[in-house]
């Protein structure tokens, strides 16, 4: 029974539909990412296009690039490889791949744990034949994680600053949680790191009882409430290499 059911909960971390309410604590993190990068996606995605998933982590956002030339590439460790999704790994430094060879990039939430983002964001472009997409998000507003490489947070104008400056065009810049659901998914982060034990079973019940309701509440203040573009969860960006 529980076998069963870590496919479908697997899947709701990235993809929360009606499940992931009651089982992800970043439910409006997560699903307002996963609506923003499948619509861009389609901006860009073609057949024949190759795609390279930067910091891909476990791939949660295969399914939306429906090519057989998708590469995820990670840096270089002993956990990454020991993971056994990505495909490439660099050294932090370059990538294995030659100029010119990917249609699309993808990053998400990676540039906040880079130290070097000039030459970083100079790699991607490298590998990007002319007029290639990257896209893009990163964090706004956000608790420091995966400590302690954790580096920075970029507003509007400093993003669109840094991806011009590195040789992109921004096409399309989009804000998640630009509203009052904002505050309820800051609140449900703080929940989860202060009530977070080392049962899974305890953690669940948490999520469930504790943090469904706040994102609920959330959502629906989100619809009632005015937008603010000035305060805002993630930046969902799209741009081209020029």
């Amino acid at each position: 029974m529980l076998t069963d059911l870590r496919k479908p909960a697997a899947g709701a971390q990235f993809r929360p539909g009606l499940l992931g309410l009651f089982i992800n604590p970043f439910y409006l993190a997560r699903r307002a990412l996963w609506n923003e990068i499948s619509s861009l996606a389609k901006q860009v995605h073609s057949e024949d296009a190759r795609v390279i998933d930067i910091g891909c982590g476990r791939k949660p956002y295969r399914s939306i690039f429906k090519t057989d030339s998708y590469i995820g590439l990670e840096i270089d460790s002993e956990f990454a490889r020991a993971r056994g999704h990505a495909d490439a790994f660099y050294d932090g430094k370059r990538f294995p791949f030659p100029d010119q060879y990917f249609d699309v990039a993808l990053c998400n939430q990676v540039l906040e744990h880079v130290f070097n983002p000039l030459e970083f964001l100079a790699e991607i472009r490298r590998v990007l034949k002319p007029g290639g997409k990257l896209l893009l998000t990163v964090p706004f507003v956000w608790d420091e994680h995966e400590q302690p490489y954790d580096f920075a947070r970029y507003s509007s104008f400093g993003l669109s600053h840094l991806l011009q400056e590195s040789g992109f065009r921004v096409l399309v810049y989009r804000k998640t949680l630009n509203d009052a659901s904002v505050l309820a998914q800051l609140f449900n982060a703080y929940l989860f790191k202060c009530t977070r034990t080392r049962a899974a079973a305890v953690n669940l019940l948490l999520t469930a009882f504790l943090m469904a309701p706040v994102s609920i509440v959330g959502f629906l203040l989100g619809k009632l409430l005015p937008a603010n573009n000035d305060l805002f969860l993630d930046s969902v960006v799209l741009t081209e290499k020029i």
